[in-house]
């Protein structure tokens, strides 16, 4: 089993039921046990067009799935939340990005990881700090100092509306 992390946002339609639901497919989808979820986080939109805010959460699971399959699950629970991959960074019913696979280290057409903007967003840190303190670092933490974010809901608040 590998200790992998991922990422969850979205900014259209019903965001909790979505982000809920990205959730429940993590945790019944074979070789995959859900460790941890992060409270829920409101940040601004950052790159693409002009959009509202997205909610935005972090998974950490373990899982013997190998990263491409767990990529494909991940995608599969995007596109049944209706995701559409219409314009990059645009507003969307559900994002999941694969942000760590264990200690892997991958660069492929298909996936990257660890993922190469992480350290560049607090709506990725800040919840990740949260889960596994060890995984974030002061420098990274004080880089996006800048950055809008609001911590809404716990993850026990938000999991269960």
């Amino acid at each position: 089993m590998t200790t992998a992390v991922l990422g969850l946002g979205a900014n259209l339609g019903d965001v909790g039921t979505a982000l809920r639901g990205a959730v429940a497919g993590l945790a019944a989808a074979a070789q995959v046990e859900v460790l941890a979820v992060s409270g829920l986080w409101r940040t601004a939109a950052i790159g693409g067009p002009e959009q509202t805010d997205y909610l935005n959460a972090v998974v950490l699971i373990e899982t013997s799935l190998e990263p491409l399959a767990l990529l494909g699950l991940a995608q599969s629970l995007e596109q049944a939340a209706g995701r559409r991959r219409e314009v990059r960074w645009g507003p969307r019913t559900l994002d999941l990005d694969l942000l760590l696979y264990g200690t892997l280290r991958l660069d492929s057409a298909e996936l990257t990881v660890p993922h190469p903007r992480m350290g560049e967003r607090a709506f990725v840190l800040l919840p990740l700090a949260e889960l596994a303190p060890p995984l974030v670092d002061a420098q990274q933490l004080a880089a996006v100092a800048g950055q809008r974010m609001e911590c809404v809901a716990t993850a026990q608040q938000w999991l269960q509306n």
